[in-house]
């Protein structure tokens, strides 16, 4: 009976992991888009439109390039680590959301309940960090790996931005441990639940003791720094380096780099959304008044159904024209699923959750499109001597409010 129900465990935990690495690497591949469009939009422009109804096939018409462009291998370079730095960026940024929570509820898959995360450690925080503190070695090896001065020069000064801005990304959730006592992802978005002032929503970021907004600002800012994003992407200066430290670099092996960084966005939105923004917990207290609210995920859905079929039955080919009402349909389907009592309760979490996880990497995109690229003396300077001190300040106001409570 006991090995049965460990096999059984095992292949629940692999269907889980089968799972979530197809929706991470869908995801990424989505976000790509969606960072075209937002940026296209921002512009004044279309971004990608040809290729499906209004580009929504043009990750897999991008994968498809990867896989079948020319492999190119410079010569002179360390074969071993060359091959070996692509693949260390992307395994570390994916296996990092294997300790993201999705929900609160648990889903049965061959009769076993089982949360919606891979793995529920009592220091998900900390491996997590830890996890992504590694990530610096992808890049180092990369551009070192290559034989070339250009990538050698941009890994050089990636990985000092990566190793100066984890500091401060590691203080500015200090606060955050302060207040909630645990490094249990789950237990951290528990502690935010509640309202104060009667229908305000006790997040970290307004939590009662002392807000987290200064450890959010810090959080943010080194989170777009160690992920190598404008305007503080000095690893892909073009108008200095080249590419960085991935100049040397080709068909796919290039897009597991592209693929990390995006892996990375990911993990750093779903940490905002868990660590400040209360994770799968819903803004909307459930009084008498506001149990509209439990339908928003259905209304949602059923609006975006509505809007595509009304949109893909003016579209500008046949294509769309059947595509865009065929997903229409599908989404008034999915909103009259989850509006069943059955469904309804356990569609919360993960609606909310990623919600918020869509507003952040949307300030993201916002962001990169937004501000110009720093240059690198000002990116170090900006991190020692503005975000570091303002972390640490952070750190020792919220132990002091904490010590003062109690």
């Amino acid at each position: 009976m006991n090995d049965t129900i460990a096999r059984s465990i095992l292949v629940v935990s692999l269907v889980k992991v089968v799972v979530l690495l197809f929706l991470v690497l869908t995801a990424v591949a989505y976000l790509v888009w969606f960072e075209r469009k937002v940026a296209a939009h921002i512009q004044g422009r279309w971004g990608p439109y040809r290729v499906g109804p209004h580009g929504l096939l043009q990750p897999l018409a991008d994968g498809v390039k990867f896989l079948l462009k020319e492999d190119a291998t410079p010569a002179g370079v360390d074969r071993f680590l060359y091959f070996s730095a692509p693949l260390l960026t992307m395994t570390l940024a994916i296996s990092a959301i294997a300790m993201i929570p999705f929900g609160p509820a648990s889903i049965h898959i061959f009769g076993i309940a089982t949360p919606l995360v891979i793995a529920n450690i009592s220091v998900g925080l900390l491996a997590i960090f830890a996890i992504t503190s590694v990530g610096v070695y992808g890049v180092a090896l990369g551009g070192w790996s290559s034989n070339s001065k250009y990538s050698l020069l941009g890994g050089l000064r990636s990985s000092a931005q990566m190793i100066s801005y984890e500091l401060s990304l590691t203080l500015s959730v200090v606060g955050i441990l302060l207040l909630a006592g645990t490094f249990n992802l789950s237990e951290l978005i528990m502690r935010q639940d509640g309202y104060t002032w009667g229908h305000l929503p006790k997040w970290n970021l307004l939590n009662p003791t002392f807000p987290q907004i200064l450890g959010f600002f810090c959080y943010f800012v080194a989170a777009i720094a160690e992920t190598n994003r404008a305007p503080f992407d000095l690893a892909e200066a073009e108008s200095e380096l080249v590419a960085g430290y991935h100049t040397e670099y080709s068909s796919f092996k290039f897009a597991m780099f592209f693929l990390g960084e995006y892996a990375s966005m990911i993990t750093v939105a779903c940490l905002a959304s868990i660590l400040f923004l209360g994770g799968w917990l819903s803004p909307f207290p459930q009084t008498p008044g506001l149990d509209w609210t439990r339908y928003l995920p259905a209304g949602v859905l059923a609006v975006a159904g509505v809007a595509l079929i009304i949109h893909g039955v003016r579209y500008i080919n046949v294509f769309g024209r059947i595509a865009l009402p065929v997903l229409g349909v599908i989404l008034g389907a999915l909103s009259f699923l989850c509006s069943q009592p059955g469904v309804i309760d356990d569609i919360q979490g993960p609606f909310w959750f990623l919600a918020k996880v869509l507003f952040v990497l949307f300030v993201y995109v916002w962001v990169r499109w937004t501000l110009p690229r720093f240059r690198y003396d000002q990116l170090m300077r900006f991190g020692w001597k503005v975000l570091f001190p303002v972390a640490l300040l952070n750190v020792i106001l919220t132990s002091l409010a904490v010590v003062m409570r109690k």
